[in-house]
């Protein structure tokens, strides 16, 4: 089982094509390696996984693989709202190495409960790789309860959920009947140490792209029930827990990343980049987390 802080990866790209930026990635893997990272989420929903072509898609995640050279688990990002493009990127993943995928919730159709079941259950049946459910209420018009998540937490190839609706209840009541193997991570920043506080496994995150050491300090110490010690990092992460969702993530983190000299500001239709009435907000989540400004050359 993967435990601790998951950085879910942004994509970078570069130019007037937005083409992706293929050494910007690899140093993001490297760093994230030497940060304490314990895991990495490649082409999530904080990738653009929905700009990207299906080629696009599975080369980045055969990059990341490669990249990381076995340093640290990949989990592929292979969620879509048709049920045979999953299956196509869940086994290019299996193909490419990926240590498991991650399977959002099909989005925008609004399929029903039982759709859901049979959706992800179709995928473990096809696909020898272990999955991770991934529900974001938030980006898809579509939560999955948590008896949903507990009837496909009996399959032997769904081995977690990244649940990112911020419902501290419903993560307690799938902690509190899962099976022993079943991971639950959070998917919600704010949220997380509370989260890993009532018996979960770790935090897929979108603030460990900016201060990844941090983040795996936070939640090594929630982990080993360090209530003190992870409250005072999570304190110190705060501002930024907000200051990255003013805007449709990864519009914020992207422009963050590039005060830092890590990537360029681009993103890809329809997303734009940050707002500039949201820079002195972000800037002083950015002083309040230490994440030092890259000077201009």
């Amino acid at each position: 089982m993967i435990r601790g802080s998951i950085v879910a990866l942004v994509t970078p790209f570069c130019g007037q094509s937005c083409s992706v930026d293929w050494k910007s990635l690899k140093n993001l893997v490297d760093w994230h390696v030497s940060e304490g990272t314990d895991a990495i989420v490649a082409v999530g929903t904080t990738g653009e996984s929905a700009t990207l072509n299906v080629a696009e898609h599975q080369r980045i995640i055969q990059f990341v693989v490669s990249a990381s050279d076995g340093r640290i688990p990949v989990i592929a990002g292979t969620g879509a709202n048709s049920t045979r493009e999953a299956l196509e990127l869940t086994a290019s993943a299996k193909e490419a190495g990926a240590d498991a995928c991650l399977l959002v919730t099909p989005y925008y159709n609004k399929p029903t409960q039982e759709g859901l079941y049979k959706h992800f259950r179709k995928i473990a049946e096809s696909v020898d790789i272990k999955q991770i459910l991934y529900n974001v209420p938030g980006r898809t018009a579509c939560d999955m309860n948590a008896e949903t998540v507990l009837r496909l937490a009996d399959l032997s190839r769904v081995v977690g959920i990244k649940e990112a609706s911020g419902d501290l209840e419903k993560a307690a009541k799938i902690i509190a009947s899962r099976p022993r193997d079943f991971a639950v991570y959070s998917g919600d920043d704010p949220t997380a140490r509370k989260l890993i506080s009532l018996g979960g496994d770790g935090n897929i995150s979108v603030t460990a792209n900016i201060v990844p050491n941090s983040m795996a300090l936070m939640c090594d110490a929630a982990l080993a029930g360090d209530k003190i010690k992870a409250s005072e990092i999570d304190s110190s992460m705060r501002g930024l827990h907000d200051a990255l969702f003013l805007e449709s993530n990864p519009i914020p983190v992207k422009w963050v990343l590039s005060k830092m000299g890590m990537i360029e500001d681009i993103l890809r239709l329809p997303l734009t980049s940050l707002r500039d009435e949201y820079y002195d907000r972000v800037q002083m989540a950015m002083l309040q987390a230490n994440v030092k400004i890259k000077a201009s050359t």
